[in-house]
């Protein structure tokens, strides 16, 4: 394979008294990497800030924490649908690198390494990858959120074939632009909490690092598609940028300091004004409550359904009967259909069939809490399981041969089942009724 060689976008700044080299890359380019060592190697940091959160650094420096992973708790605490994403984004990175030989986050690890080894800390300046995850989906409709999920999942079966040259041109300044402003334009409320607001993030967190510390001179490493909005927020950091409507930072503008190309780095001098740092922090990681119509209409829904059966039982206990019947097979099938979609347990499906219409009758208790929980209770999924999630996640059939992913899949599908169910089952009643 033809190696594509290009010089790094890279920009020179000044903020609060410290000089700030910003390196753009690509997470999954050898040059990128080559580019980190040789910035460390001979220019005189005393601090390097990493585009990662504290969940994605501990996966880097402890590649077995996702065996210490508590299934259990994960369902418990309603975290599935958020592993199983995470899951599902890291694969297509993670295919890409192994087709090119190289390690997800090369840059980031060669950043880790060599700032170990220089004695240099190592700052942790992106947020953590489940405040981003809620917050696209607390800004989502139903369908889209739909779409993000299948999404996921495309990235996951799909086989295009990437080359190193495609990647190195991720690094071109006026593609990166042009990309964003399409995403922005189709999916903006998808492009703000995945982009524009960690751009934010990460400019507060590099300014907040400088305050605290006695940085002077700071190596910072960020995708090349950050590079535009965070340097723009630094240049301009005032009020506005609380604002979450605020345009996105790439759309806005078009900044010389972004050279691809090119190993020149112009120099701009960052004042201390605006809003304290911490304060934007805070603002971009809280979680907005979920809303609280989903949560009525479910409830609404369970009261329409019981008012149905009274009416039923009212005017014929074999009208009662038979509603109750198509209710119990109509639920409880759809969920087992998903169970079996999963290749659960035949337990578990069993356990599906039972569990879909009664859980269906309290929207606190999903019938995919229950299936995944004895899912996971037949067959506990080893350490080896844990161990291969980021190799078996990369292909279709990884995720229904890996056990804890087999779980996630027997949550999610059971979970639509039985959704599908309690629609199906109550248009059925109804119609029944109007017969």
């Amino acid at each position: 394979m033809e190696s594509v060689k290009q010089q790094e976008p890279i920009v020179k700044i000044h903020v609060d008294g410290c000089e700030v080299t910003l390196l753009g890359t690509a997470h999954i380019s050898r040059a990128s990497a080559d580019k980190v060592k040789e910035l460390l190697k001979t220019v005189d940091f005393d601090s390097v800030a990493i585009e990662l959160c504290y969940s994605r650094h501990r996966s880097i420096i402890d590649p077995d924490a996702l065996a210490k992973m508590d299934l259990f708790q994960v369902i418990r605490e309603g975290k599935a649908t958020m592993v199983a994403a995470s899951l599902a984004l890291g694969a297509f990175q993670q295919r890409m690198a192994e087709k090119l030989n190289i390690k997800p986050g090369a840059e980031m690890r060669t950043a880790i390494e060599v700032s170990d080894r220089l004695k240099m800390p190592v700052l942790l300046i992106d947020r953590e990858i489940g405040t981003t995850l809620k917050r696209v989906y607390r800004r989502v409709g139903f369908w889209q959120r739909m779409n993000l999920i299948a999404g996921l999942m495309a990235s996951v079966v799909s086989r295009h074939e990437v080359t190193e040259a495609e990647i190195e041109r991720l690094k071109e300044g006026d593609i990166l632009e042009s990309t964003f402003a399409q995403f922005a334009e189709e999916a903006k409320e998808l492009y703000t909490p995945l982009v524009d607001e960690r751009d934010k993030f990460m400019a507060a967190r590099i300014k907040q690092e400088i305050r605290k510390g006695s940085h002077r001179k700071m190596l910072a490493v960020i995708g090349a598609g950050h590079l535009k909005g965070i340097v723009h927020y630094l240049q301009n950091w005032d009020e506005s940028i609380l604002l979450d409507n605020a345009q996105p930072g790439g759309r806005q503008f078009r900044p010389a300091e972004s050279v691809a190309g090119s190993n020149q780095s112009k120099e701009q001098k960052i004042g201390g004004k605006g809003p304290d740092p911490v304060t934007v922090i805070n603002h971009y990681n809280y979680i907005p409550p979920s809303s609280k119509w989903p949560r009525m209409i479910a409830w609404a829904i369970v009261a329409a359904i019981f008012a149905g059966f009274a009416i039923g039982f009212t005017r014929s206990p074999d009208l009662g009967w038979q509603m109750v019947a198509d209710w119990v097979l109509i639920n409880g099938g759809l969920a087992a259909i998903g169970a079996i979609i999963a290749l659960a347990h035949p337990i578990t499906i069993v356990s599906a069939f039972i569990a879909a219409p009664i859980t269906s009758l309290n929207p606190a208790i999903g019938a995919g809490m229950v299936t995944a929980a004895i899912e996971t209770g037949i067959r506990r999924p080893r350490v080896e399981d844990f161990s291969r999630l980021r190799a078996d996640t990369t292909h279709l059939k990884g995720w229904w041969k890996n056990s804890v992913t087999r779980v996630l899949l027997v949550f999610l599908f059971s979970t639509l089942g039985s959704a599908a169910g309690t629609y199906v089952a109550g248009y059925r009643i109804f119609e029944r009724l109007a017969s």
